[in-house]
This record gives structure tokens, sequence and C-alpha cells, in this order.
């Protein structure tokens, strides 16, 4: 099965950036969908960002479309969240997923695969 391990999540102000970043183990990590959710205290896991197998398509959740940016590199077997404009708000523990097959998907219940998270801690 797929391993994932994140790393890039930190403390930073209101307005400052991240590059969270999944690594994951090989078996064909190219024919994987992925994914990052997060979750905040008290707060059920939401969908941030996906991609399909192959990095040339991409969704986002409303509330981090053109603060965020998504991609992977299958080469390296890792994907990345580029995490710009933070706000409060973006405060969470930040998952990557992974499921089998080139679709990406934006329900964490259609992921089989999960890292064991990263916090991101955003301060006014």
């Amino acid at each position: 099965q797929v391993q994932l391990v994140e790393s890039g999540g930190g403390l930073v102000q209101a307005g400052g950036s991240l590059r969270l970043s999944c690594a994951a183990s090989g078996r064909t990590f190219s024919s994987y969908a992925m994914g990052w959710f997060r979750q905040a205290p008290g707060k059920e896991r939401e969908f941030v960002a996906g991609i399909n197998w192959s990095g040339g398509r991409t969704a986002y959740a409303d509330s981090v479309k053109g603060r965020f940016t998504i991609s992977r590199d299958n080469a390296k077997n890792t994907m990345y969240l580029q995490v710009n404009g933070l706000k409060p708000e973006d405060t969470a523990l930040y998952y990557c997923a992974a499921r089998p097959g080139a679709i990406l998907a934006v329900r964490a219940a259609q992921y089989d695969y999960w890292g064991q998270g990263t916090q991101v801690t955003v301060s006014s």
C-alpha cells in the first residue's frame, strides 16, 4: 500500500506563505489521484485541493481559490500545496490523501490512503 509523509507546516503570521509537501512511497505513484484536506478543532475534515494522476486537472475549495496551488512531481513521488496569503481561519491540521485511479475526488471517503497530517497555524 501507499505510505504518505507530510512536511512543511508551521507557525506563520497572517499574510505569510508555506509550501506543504507530501512524499509518497513508490508503487506507481503516478497512477494515484491526490488531494489535500484540513481539519480544525471541533470541525469536520474538509476538502482543500485535489489533483488528478497526471497533474493536468486540479480542483480547489472556494475558500482557497487564488491563494493555494496544488501540484505534483511524479518523478519525485511528491505532491505540493503552496499556500499564500494565509489567514487565521486557515489554521488546521492539513492531511495528504491518495486514491487509486486517475480522477481526483473531493470527498474524504473517496480516498484510501492518508498521511499523518502537518499543522498549519496562522497568527493574527
